[in-house]
């Protein structure tokens, strides 16, 4: 047992907090709490009412520092910059990081001029709040902005590297100034940290360490669906847009259910794809349904309930959708892309499918429907995989290990394990 920690507080910022998508930084923001590290949110935008599924998420709501509600304050916004031209160095010097790292073109100038401006509000709350350390998850927008935030502040910056959105547009996002100017960089995969490596000067390949995110296991329940019929579950969880590669898995699950007429889907999530969806849906009636978003508890609740996890997506980086269907002792069919097989193993803890392959989706979907000991056997390794290698709690202690001491030399931090009381 770790004892606590004192350490001067960690700003945790992102585009979208708490988001349903985002749960992952919820869970890891607790467990760093857990040991003891005080850690701020920050969000640049506030979600929606509807994002606001259960109790964990309406009190992270509660405590998030929103700098686009912050903006619309006039007299705030100038505050902010009168507290910071008494700096004129730092602000100037600021100014120009803004303009050299933007992208080509007149537009992405203007956004990062906005993004200037938003930096200058949440540099002011640093310092109001003794703020020692700035962390951003993705390195999109929000990174932008919190690479401003921290130069304007004077205090170090990290990130965490997911892709794969930002991965496709290395030079937009200013990947290669991001990394040279992190403190660390926690790349979710190898995956992603060889692309970091490719998009980064080997002079700070040192930084990329490798942090999972995580769930927490004991949360799932692995003892099986319960139910008393042939009927066999398949289940998705996740965003109704067309990355997730949906209409495929439609029409992979309508050549299955010509083989087997027992199946039922289950959509769990909303997005701009929903309302086709529904309408390619129709022909299956009521073999097919969508339950809208869940909250963390129900989300656990329909995993255990199904026989089958299925993500057929073009891209990815490493879901924590499957890390949770993993954890209910689930196997999963998924696509063969990006950092998925550091997770899913093919034939041991589930199949992986070419993006894009219907044909092989739905004969993969028909032969773990028709044998139910195979997706048992598979379940268990399923999950003793993510016990061992993707719970929050141990990712957690990692990264802390990154606040506390740094990059150090080793690609997978260790957990951190100190006894004594540190002070960031």
């Amino acid at each position: 047992m770790i004892n606590r920690m004192k350490s001067k507080p960690i700003a945790y910022l992102t585009s979208f907090y708490p988001g349903v998508s985002h749960t992952f930084i919820l869970r890891e923001i607790e467990a760093l709490r857990m040991l003891g590290l005080d850690i701020r949110p920050c969000s640049i935008r506030q979600p929606p009412s509807d994002h606001l599924t259960g109790e964990p998420e309406r009190a992270a709501f509660a405590e998030t520092f929103y700098v686009l509600k912050a903006a619309r304050n006039p007299l705030a916004l100038l505050r902010a910059q009168a507290s910071l031209i008494t700096r004129p160095s730092v602000y100037l010097r600021t100014l120009k990081l803004a303009w050299t790292t933007s992208a080509p073109g007149l537009r992405a100038h203007l956004y990062q001029m906005i993004y200037f401006a938003e930096a200058t509000l949440l540099a002011r709350y640093f310092r109001r709040n003794d703020i020692r350390h700035l962390h951003n998850h993705f390195a999109d927008a929000s990174a932008n902005v919190a690479l401003l935030a921290a130069e304007l502040a004077e205090i170090p910056f990290s990130y965490t590297l997911h892709g794969p959105a930002e991965l496709y547009e290395p030079l937009k996002w200013a990947l290669r100034q991001k990394t040279e100017r992190a403190a660390f960089v926690a790349c979710i995969s190898h995956f992603a940290r060889s692309q970091a490596m490719y998009f980064s000067d080997p002079e700070h390949w040192y930084k990329l360490r490798i942090i999972h995110c995580g769930v927490t296991p004991e949360l799932y329940d692995h003892s099986g669906p319960g139910r008393e019929n042939n009927k066999t579950e398949l289940v998705f969880v996740g965003r109704l847009t067309a990355i997730k590669g949906l209409r495929v898995l439609l029409e992979a699950f309508g050549k299955a259910l010509e083989t087997d007429p027992e199946l039922q889907l289950t959509l769990v999530g909303d997005g701009d794809d929903r309302a086709h969806l529904e309408d390619l849906a129709k022909p299956f009636g009521s073999a097919v349904r969508f339950m809208g978003y869940q909250s963390q508890a129900d989300v656990a609740k329909t995993l255990t309930a199904a026989d089958i996890f299925v993500l057929p997506s073009f891209a990815e980086g490493v879901p924590v959708v499957l890390m949770e269907a993993m954890a209910s002792g689930k196997p999963v069919i998924t696509s063969l892309v990006a950092g998925i097989p550091e997770l899913v193993e093919d034939g041991v803890s589930g199949y992986l499918v070419p993006p894009g392959d219907a044909e092989t989706l739905a004969d993969r979907i028909v032969e773990l429907a028709k044998t139910p000991a195979k997706r048992a056997e598979m379940g268990n390794l399923g999950r003793a995989k993510v016990c061992e290698e993707f719970n929050v709690g141990t990712e957690a202690a990692r990264i802390a290990t990154l606040f506390l001491n740094g990059p150090g030399d080793k690609i997978r931090p260790s957990p951190c394990t100190t006894r004594q009381d540190v002070d960031l």
